[in-house]
C-alpha cells in the first residue's frame, strides 16, 4: 500500500469531515475531533463532540464525565463527516489489510509480522494526520478555539507513555493537563 498517497487522502478526507462538522454542529461548540481505526486496522473514521453534547453529561460522577469528554467512541457525532471519503478509505484498508493476515488450521486468523507492520503504518498515518493539520492551525482557525485531537483504536490499547507523547504531541492547550491527569486515575 502507498502510505503517502494515503495519508494524503486521509487529510483530505479530515478537513472535509471537520469542515462539515462545523458547517452542521459548531453553533453547540465543537471541542473535540478524533480519528479513529479499530484493532484489525480495516477501518479509519472521524469522530467530533460538541460542548453542548457534552452537557448532557454534566451530572455524571467526575470520572464518568471526563470518560464521556475524552472517549471518541462516546461522542455525539461519530463516524459523521466526509462519509463517501471515510468509507473509500476504509475500503482501501481493508483490503490491504486483508492480504496481510494469515488464518491457522482452525481458520482464526494470526497476526502475522507483515499485519503488524502495515497496522503500525496506518496507525502512524492517521497521528501524522492530526499532528499536521494541529500545526497548520487547521482546527483552531476554524473554530477560533481549542480543540482536543486525538487518535484512537477500538479494542486495542497504545503503551501508556505512548499514548501520552501522542497527546502531548496534538494538545498544547488544557485539553493536553486534564487527559494526563485522568490517565493517571486508570491504574488506581
Amino acid at each position: 500500500m502507498n502510505f503517502d498517497l494515503l495519508q494524503h487522502k486521509i487529510e483530505q478526507a479530515t478537513k472535509q469531515a471537520f469542515l462539515e462538522m462545523y458547517l452542521q454542529h459548531g453553533e453547540e461548540g465543537i471541542y473535540a475531533f478524533a480519528l479513529y481505526s479499530d484493532e484489525g486496522a480495516m477501518t479509519v473514521c472521524p469522530s467530533t463532540n460538541t460542548q453542548a453534547a457534552l452537557n448532557e453529561h454534566y451530572d455524571e460522577q467526575q470520572e464518568d464525565f471526563v470518560y464521556y469528554q475524552f472517549e471518541p467512541a462516546e461522542w455525539k457525532y461519530e463516524m459523521q463527516g466526509a462519509e463517501d471519503a471515510f468509507n473509500q478509505i476504509s475500503a482501501e484498508v481493508y483490503a490491504a489489510s486483508e492480504q496481510c493476515l494469515q488464518y491457522d488450521e482452525d481458520g482464526e486468523y494470526i497476526e502475522s509480522e507483515a499485519f503488524e507492520v502495515f497496522r503500525e503504518a496506518l496507525f502512524d498515518c492517521c497521528f501524522k494526520v492530526l499532528l499536521k493539520l494541529k500545526q497548520e492551525n487547521f482546527f483552531y482557525n476554524l473554530v477560533q478555539n481549542d480543540v482536543f485531537l486525538m487518535f484512537s483504536v477500538s479494542e486495542y490499547e497504545f503503551e501508556p507513555e505512548k499514548l501520552k507523547k501522542m497527546i502531548t504531541q496534538l494538545n498544547n492547550n488544557p485539553y493536553q493537563a486534564k487527559y494526563l491527569a485522568w490517565m493517571k486515575t486508570w491504574s488506581e
